[in-house]
């Protein structure tokens, strides 16, 4: 095999004289061509000085990089793409003279034939194929006509507009979410952050949100190149994922989808060597991975192996999905783009002209104006064809398009279809309800729906329906379905597709709400968790807005589920993430949070639909502790005003926690406007965080919360607040006397004054427990004023003044009155300035707190050895530590020392922060060790794998980044992890000291974490940056990760990965890094709490 690749690299490089002759100056164009980009060109014309070199240093680059399939028929088809047709013709006439000079004279003429022909075949099965596949989708894909009955009534692609949003990748977390023009917006380092160019792109959006109609669009603006996409890629290849089958090539896919059976000389095996010779010009627009079969979504078939690039990785993928299909089981996509749907500021064009053809423009404004600013009829514009309904139904009746609910929007649309229906047909329209025919085959079709959307399709196969059972060609004449053959050739379907996803949602929920009247819930509809229920939100909302019984049958469900799976969900898990609270938390239970809030969601939308009394005692029932965070979809709004005005006839939620950060109008205002009477008794926790509030705000806030009385929570955090705009707040403090947590962090004007004239309010509310000062610029001089009033808070059980710059100064005075807070629990005093001397002020008040659960004295380097040992002192008296944050405070392994000794009697310690210090491999690995250890266990005498010598009461370890820990002492380290079952996170990542050095983890070390993992079997997050491993370690830790039951997460910097690894598993989570320090500590698990709050 070697021979023969070396005989073919032969015989190829001869030529390579004459092309770099010829093309010199040239270089460029032919390096675009052979696939290279700007970087790689970049790098060639930097080690060469002159042209000629550098066309010969890109001719070598080019055979080392593609091996046998650097052939000369692809030299040349790239030469004569890149216009260099003189060296085509010089390059075939040395093809000819070659072959003839080594052949007998008698068949040099037949030689002559095949060899000048050879290249032109291969150009000219290409340019049939390009053509053929241009034609195709111009002839399929550009027009359409979303109304049976109106021929006149066209739609292009053309018109069609999107709107999408880059993800933000982890490099560009600061800047969040970002809209993009377009896709040839991923091609702009400014926009993406990444040095190359994208090869793979996800695009995730609901269904029904434009997915497929997108992706349709982008094919044919690339064959045209209208597109960035176009202009870097020659072969544009649609396939349809749910067309796939099992055992199915790539190859065959592309010839079944994209080629008309017409077209003549190209078959699977010219495919194959078309996309093998043009790989790095190949686009890949793979359309719903979400409706993939799964025997085609195993490891090994076609589609997974083009994700992962084991097959043409040189290509370019744009893959769209549903959310959560698993397309990161076997690929990273280099962009993450979500799918808004259809552009709203183009509804007017298509409003116009849907108007304009049926001569009716008049009424066009109206409508106009009704979209822009009601829901539920809003929800409805999500795509042209929908759009083009709702006109539809304003031309009936303008009335009915202003209705209140989705429901009755829907309801009063099918029967318009029908009343058209009718008209066309010259039946007659009942006056109440639908003619009986249309009615049962509506129903019937219902039922459909609903087995389709449980199975998570949106089309139905014609070939599949009961034969002679239904009249499917009845709905279709109605418009609420279309009729669509199967992109595929091989295997061709006729299939009804509905006009939207609401569409079929609303026809299951329709027939499901009169199934209910007779049969149970369990035997209709599969609800094994909240989980499903949020993903049919939409069907259990058309159900329940379609009748009351209906509604308290799926809400006796949803309470049942919600007791279940919602039992061990604390209120203090729905507002704050793990990290910020005073014990770990794991991410289960995060989820579980975020799962919960969804729910909150699904119950609004429920009772947006039907608002009635017996519907929102069953929602409070479902929904104990009432949350919001989102604020813009005015249905719900209107939702949640019904449920404040009508909650205190029934019984008020355990609590009610309204997060403000999606608010478009002033917090003030919103307050005044949502709470306008008195609701004594409602325990209200209120967050507005990154929401400014100026002063005539702030009055507004007082104003408003005088209706809330037993107010528990006020966080405030980043919303800007100054002496000023605090002013009317502390004064109206004293309408909330029984408020618990008061939060002010990260407002840069508040300072000392703002401390100071806080400092003195709080004595109106004797009640507060949790006081939260972070990031407010205070200094030694506010920490002397709010000492002074501190002691009058009997109850305080948590205080945080962090990121402030008190110094040793100011632990003074936070000293003199610690010891009179004897509830205090929780005592945050990360970086703010101190030293070890401000550490030996503080250790005499820590000794009287004997209820002290977390202790955060973080990011405070001068604290050093001499520090902590003092800090340990007072340690032995804190028995009850839970949490204690010693990142980045200066300590070496001496420090270690004298941890170590008070260890064994913090027995209820879960959570150690050691991380970004000087600590070495011995302080390391006697930190492991004793942490291992439960008190009074005698390790000299314990027998390996005793249990005795196990802690399981540890949840989370951060000993990464640490100057003075190799890949040896790691090695060591992991050997003694089996003996702390409990952990969740572990962070044991490398102290990168330079841009290529990582701390070198030896394949017997890292086969001994692989053989570790199973044995931690709460582990979720396993943190392993900077650190290097061989391959066939690294394979063994990921597939220990993979094969670990919990729902895993193993980070790792790409830079440390050794060659030809597999990195397409979900559970990898692998991060670049541009600066040794900088970029390590923004990532880092700890400092993640501060991006939260700034």
């Amino acid at each position: 095999m070697a021979a023969a690749e070396q005989s073919g690299h032969a015989d190829v490089r001869k030529h390579f004289f004459l092309v770099k002759e010829n093309v010199s100056s040239d270089w460029k164009d032919l390096a675009f061509h052979l696939g290279f980009g700007r970087a790689d060109t970049d790098n060639i014309a930097g080690r060469n000085r002159d042209d000629k070199s550098r066309c010969m240093d890109l001719l070598e680059e080019w055979l080392k990089r593609n091996g046998e399939r650097a052939t000369i028929e692809v030299l040349v088809e790239a030469l004569s793409e890149a216009n260099l047709q003189s060296t085509v013709d010089k390059l075939k006439k040395m093809t000819i003279s070659v072959s003839d000079a080594a052949q007998p004279q008698g068949s040099q003429r037949e030689s002559n034939k095949d060899s000048g022909g050879q290249v032109e075949q291969g150009l000219q099965i290409k340019r049939v194929f390009q053509e053929s596949v241009k034609g195709f989708y111009e002839m399929k894909l550009t027009k359409f006509k979303p109304l049976i009955w109106n021929d006149n009534f066209t739609l292009t692609l053309g018109d069609i507009f999107t709107e999408l949003e880059l993800i933000g990748t982890r490099q560009k977390m600061q800047e969040g979410n970002r809209k993009l023009h377009s896709l040839d917006d991923l091609f702009k380092p400014d926009v993406t952050g990444l040095s190359t160019v994208p090869r793979c792109i996800l695009i995730e959006g609901e269904a029904g949100g434009g997915k497929t109609t997108f992706l349709s669009k982008e094919a044919l603006d690339a064959v045209s190149q209208k597109t960035e996409l176009g202009r870097r890629h020659d072969i544009v290849l649609l396939i349809r994922l749910r067309e796939v089958r099992e055992g199915e090539t790539v190859e065959e896919m592309v010839c079944d989808q994209c080629v008309p059976e017409t077209t003549e000389g190209v078959d699977v095996q010219s495919i194959r060597a078309i996309l093998q010779r043009n790989e790095s010009r190949v686009l890949f627009l793979l359309d719903g991975y979400d409706e993939l079969r799964p025997e085609a979504r195993a490891a090994g078939q076609a589609i997974p192996k083009l994700l992962s690039g084991k097959m043409y990785p040189k290509s370019t993928i744009v893959i769209t999905s549903r959310p959560s299909a698993g397309v990161q089981q076997y690929t990273q996509p280099d962009c993450h783009v979500h799918i808004m749907g259809f552009s709203p500021e183009h509804m007017e064009k298509y409003v116009r002209q849907y108007f304009s053809i049926t001569e009716n423009s008049d009424v066009a404004n109206g409508l106009i104006t009704i979209l822009k600013e009601k829901q539920p009829v809003t929800d409805l514009i999500l795509t042209p064809i929908f759009l083009m309904l709702v006109c539809l139904l304003w031309e009936e009746n303008p009335d009915l398009v202003s209705q209140g609910t989705m429901t009755g929007v829907y309801s009063d649309l099918l029967t318009c279809l029908c009343r058209k229906h009718c008209k066309r047909e010259g039946v007659d329209m009942p006056t109440d309800g639908l003619p009986g025919d249309i009615a049962a085959s509506l129903l019937q079709l219902g039922k459909l729906a609903l087995g389709a959307l449980l199975r998570n399709e949106t089309l139905l196969d014609i070939g599949s329906l009961p034969p002679r059972e239904w009249d499917w060609e009845l709905p279709l004449k109605l418009g609420v379905v279309s009729f669509e053959v199967s992109a595929s050739k091989l295997h061709p379907r006729k299939q009804l597709n509905f006009s939207h996803k609401t569409m079929q949602e609303f026809l299951a929920g329709r027939y499901l709400a009169h199934a209910l009247a007779n049969q149970d819930i369990v035997g209709l509809l599969q609800l094994p968790s909240i989980r499903k229920a949020i993903e049919l939100r939409t069907l259990l909302q058309f159900t329940c807005g379609c009748a009351s019984q209906a509604a308290q049958v799926v809400l006796e469900e949803l309470i049942s589920l919600s007791r279940k799976e919602f039992a061990d969900l604390r209120p203090e898990h729905l507002v704050r993430p793990g990290w910020l609270l005073p014990e770990p938390v794991s991410d289960r239970m995060f989820g579980l949070a975020e799962t919960y809030r969804q729910f909150g969601l699904l119950c609004l939308d429920i009772l947006s639909e039907r608002k009635e009394l017996a519907v929102l005692n069953k929602v409070r029932k479902a929904m104990p502790i009432f949350v919001l965070w989102h604020f813009t979809n005015r249905k719900r709004q209107t939702a949640f005003r019904y449920y404040l005005d009508n909650i205190q006839s029934l019984e008020l939620p355990e609590r009610m926690m309204l997060r403000t950060v999606h608010l478009n109008i002033p917090l003030g205002q919103y307050m005044e406007e949502t709470f306008i009477s008195p609701i004594p008794g409602l325990r209200l926790d209120l967050s507005s965080a990154m929401k400014p509030l100026p002063p005539e705000q702030a009055a507004r806030l007082i104003s408003a919360l005088k209706n809330v009385p037993d107010m528990r929570a006020l966080d405030l955090t980043s919303t800007s607040v100054t002496p000023s705009s605090l002013q009317p707040l502390v004064r109206g403090f004293q309408h909330i006397p029984l408020l618990e947590e008061l939060d002010v962090s990260c407002s840069r004007e508040f300072r000392d004054v703002g401390v100071i004239q806080l400092s003195r309010w709080l004595t109106i509310v004797p009640h507060l427990a949790v006081l939260r000062l972070s990031a407010v610029y205070m200094s030694w001089i506010g920490m002397i004023f709010l000492a002074i009033h501190l002691p009058k808070l009997a109850g305080l059980r948590e205080l945080d003044i962090s990121v402030n710059t008190i110094g040793n100064a100011g632990l003074v005075p936070l000293a003199a009155i610690l010891p009179t807070l004897t509830n205090m629990q929780v005592l945050i005093l990360w970086q703010i300035g101190i030293s070890s001397a401000g550490v030996r002020t503080l250790v005499p008040a820590l000794r009287k707190l004997h209820g002290l659960i977390k202790l955060d004295v973080s990011d405070n380097p001068a604290i050093g050895d001499i520090g902590l040992e003092r800090l340990t002192e007072s340690l032995f008296h804190l028995m009850a530590m839970r949490v204690l944050g010693l990142r980045e405070i200066g300590i070496s392994d001496k420090g270690i020392s004298s941890l170590v000794k008070v260890l064994p009697h913090l027995v209820q310690l879960q959570v150690l922060d050691v991380g970004f210090n000087n600590i070495g491999d011995s302080g390391i690995v006697s930190l492991v060790q004793t942490l291992c250890q439960t008190s009074n266990v005698n390790t000299k005498h314990t027998p390996p794998g005793d249990k005795s010598l196990t802690n399981s009461k540890l949840r989370e370890l951060h000993m990464g980044y640490n100057s003075g820990v190799t890949g040896v002492g790691l090695g060591r380290v992991v050997k003694l992890l089996y003996a702390l079952p409990g952990l969740t996170k572990l962070d044991m990542s490398g102290c990168r000291l330079s841009h290529h050095v990582h701390a070198y983890l030896r394949d017997t070390a890292a086969m001994d974490l692989a053989q570790a993992l199973p044995r931690l079997p709460a582990l979720e997050w396993l943190v392993l940056r900077n650190i290097c491993m061989d391959s066939a370690g690294f394979r063994a830790v990921v597939r220990a990760a993979e094969e670990h039951g919990t729902p895993w997460r193993l980070s790792y910097h790409k830079s440390g990965l050794p060659s030809e690894v597999d990195t397409s598993t979900r559970c990898l989570d692998l991060e670049n890094t541009n600066s040794p320090r900088v970029r390590i500590r923004a990532t880092s698990p700890f400092r993640t709490m501060r991006m939260y709050m700034i």
